[in-house]
């Protein structure tokens, strides 16, 4: 019940412990982005899924919205790219930096 949350809140505690300063994003019932990072290439955003799902709607219409280049996406799957979406596994959300 609670295992998106306690990822999420496991991957915010790893991104702090690296120096970043987290933002979140929310246009209500339309979209949520978990965490956005400033970046010298600009604004990253970072969509934390919980287990294999990782359909990631709000994360394409957001960096589709934004004009937004590259994105990140924190799951149990294992590393990977796919239209400009980093997928990164939650034991290696200490890599983020």
């Amino acid at each position: 019940m609670f295992k998106g949350a306690l990822a999420e809140n496991y991957v915010a505690t790893e991104l702090l412990k690296n120096g970043l300063n987290l933002f979140y994003y929310q246009k209500p019932q339309v979209m949520e982005i978990d965490f956005l990072i400033d970046t010298e290439n600009g604004v990253v955003p970072i969509e934390v899924k919980a287990n294999n799902n990782v359909k990631s709607t709000s994360l394409n219409k957001f960096m589709l919205q934004e004009k937004i280049n590259f994105g990140i996406r924190i799951s149990t799957k294992n590393f990977g790219l796919e239209n400009n979406i980093k997928s990164v596994p939650l034991y290696a959300v200490f890599c983020i930096k």
